[in-house]
């Protein structure tokens, strides 16, 4: 079922390049193949770059460490209902 499906799609997808580049000269394809992979490979390494410039770049601010308030906690636990009969 689903290999049908996959088969009809790739089929179609074929079809549709196939009438857009039988009108091209193979000299036109050339120049289209070759504009494409350098278009690509540009943005490819682009982004490998890009990633690997700001991997790890905000790591500083994401792990800074906040003091636990103690004197805050304390605080709350002197007004307990429970600590009054205690004391």
């Amino acid at each position: 079922m689903i290999r049908k499906i996959i088969r009809n799609i790739n089929e179609w997808v074929e079809d549709r390049l196939r009438r857009l580049v039988s009108p091209l000269s193979p000299d036109a394809r050339l120049i289209v193949i070759l504009t494409m992979l350098i278009v690509f490979s540009g943005l490819s390494i682009y982004m490998t770059v890009s990633a690997i410039y700001n991997f790890g770049k905000d790591k500083g601010r994401d792990l800074q460490i906040e003091q636990i308030e103690s004197l805050k906690f304390q605080l709350e636990q002197q007004r307990d209902s429970i600590n009054k009969q205690i004391l």
